[in-house]
């Protein structure tokens, strides 16, 4: 019962997660996240789906993690790094999300798209069933070199959106406010999520007792 209530969570945490990754692909042009960048710029230069690169940032930052350091690694972040990817493409397939207008309606959705990726980011996360590729990266950096996450996350990002505007990845003002708008939302969703999901399986498990 207590998997499948985390699992169940962690798969609409994805799904959310990775609507808001193909909202702000559509407002491009205002600049995305850092991997985003990177992920837009290597389809662009080199082609495959954006989904596709997701997928094979991915898988590559895990086989790296896994020479770190293996404790960052769990049968979530497979699923996530591969799940991500084909919802991506899967949401722009179905190209029923807004295009860019060039017009104000452009920032509020933009903003959108940052708020449910935070939600969806931070909802995956409270599962506890495996973190993002990226993450578990960026966590085992830091402790090989025993210096502070915050910095790593700065300075990983910082060349991931470096080498992904020498792509030709879209960078502009939402590529270096990003993080500040959307990690409070992250926070915020992961704490109570994190509260729900272990109140729902405790419920469960008292059922299964009596």
């Amino acid at each position: 019962m207590e998997k499948l209530i985390r699992w169940v969570f962690f798969m609409c945490g994805l799904l959310i997660f990775s609507l808001g990754i193909s909202l702000t692909i559509h407002m491009q042009y205002l600049g995305v996240h850092p991997w985003d960048v990177l992920t837009v710029g290597l389809h662009d230069k080199i082609g495959l789906t954006i989904g596709t690169w997701n997928i094979l940032i991915g898988l590559t930052l895990i086989c790296v993690t896994l020479i770190l350091d293996k404790k960052y690694i769990q049968i979530g972040t497979f699923f996530n790094a591969v799940v991500v990817g084909v919802f991506v493409d899967f949401f722009l397939w179905l190209d029923f999300l807004p295009y860019a207008q060039k017009q104000w309606t452009d920032i509020m959705f933009m903003l959108a798209g940052i708020v449910i990726m935070g939600f969806g980011g931070g909802l995956y996360n409270a599962t506890k069933v495996g973190s993002g590729p990226r993450d578990g990266f960026m966590l085992s950096i830091s402790e090989k070199l025993s210096a502070p996450i915050g910095r790593v996350r700065i300075i990983t990002e910082s060349g991931v959106l470096i080498f992904g505007f020498l792509l030709g990845g879209p960078v502009f003002i939402f590529s270096i406010i990003f993080t500040f708008i959307q990690s409070p939302i992250f926070q915020f969703t992961y704490l109570r999520f994190e509260h729900i999901i272990s109140q729902m399986v405790t419920i469960g498990v008292k059922k299964r007792a009596s």
